[in-house]
C-alpha cells in the first residue's frame, strides 16, 4: 500500500525545547528569589549624621597672639555705585518709569548711563548682571527693592547691570 499524499508520515521523533524567553524567565525569577533571600534581614545601611559644632578659638584678653587663634577675614571692600555703568528699562505699560528709577537709582550714587524701553517678555522686574557684578546687582536690588537678579542674556551688554522694570517700584 502507498502512502496517501499530504498525510505525515508517523514514525519521526524529535525533541520539543522550550524557547529562549522560558529559560530567561525561569532564570530572572530563581536570582530574584536568592537576592531576596541573601538580602532579608540584618540592620539597615542607612545611619543619622549629626554635625559637629567646633568652638571658635578666641583671642587671649592679653593681647597676645595665641596658636590657635585664628583672625576672622577681611570682609570684601563694598560695591562702589558710581563706579557700576546700569542701564534701566521700562517693560510695563506705565510711561516714564525707566527715567523715574533712573533718576532714583542715579540719586543712590549709581552710575546711570541711559533709560529706555524694554521689548520682550520678563517675568518680573529683574536686575541682569555679568558674574564678575554679581555683588553689585544684589547691592542695586536691595537699594531699589527689588527680589530678582539673574545672570545677563544676549541683547545685553557684559560690562553693565540692566535693569528691567515690569511694573513700578514701591
Amino acid at each position: 500500500m502507498a502512502p496517501i499524499r499530504n498525510q505525515p508520515i508517523r514514525n519521526q521523533r524529535g525533541a520539543v525545547f522550550p524557547s529562549p524567553v522560558v529559560i530567561l524567565s525561569i532564570l530572572a525569577v530563581a536570582m530574584a528569589a536568592v537576592a531576596f533571600v541573601a538580602t532579608r534581614g540584618g540592620e539597615p545601611t542607612e545611619r543619622e549624621v549629626a554635625p559637629v559644632v567646633k568652638e571658635q578659638p578666641t583671642q587671649p584678653s592679653d593681647g597676645a597672639p595665641s596658636a590657635s587663634y585664628k583672625p576672622k577675614p577681611k570682609p570684601k571692600p563694598a560695591v562702589q555705585r558710581g563706579k557700576v555703568y546700569v542701564e534701566v528699562y521700562n517693560n510695563s505699560g506705565v510711561t516714564g518709569l525707566a527715567g523715574q528709577v533712573a533718576d532714583r537709582a542715579t540719586n543712590m550714587g549709581w552710575q546711570v548711563v541711559g533709560s529706555d524701553n524694554w521689548y520682550g517678555t520678563i517675568p518680573a522686574t529683574t536686575v541682569y548682571y555679568p558674574e564678575r557684578l554679581k555683588r553689585s546687582a544684589k547691592t542695586l536690588a536691595l537699594d531699589l527693592g527689588i527680589q530678582r537678579t539673574a545672570l545677563a542674556v544676549d541683547p545685553m551688554r557684559r560690562d553693565r547691570l540692566t535693569l528691567i522694570l515690569t511694573a513700578p517700584l514701591d
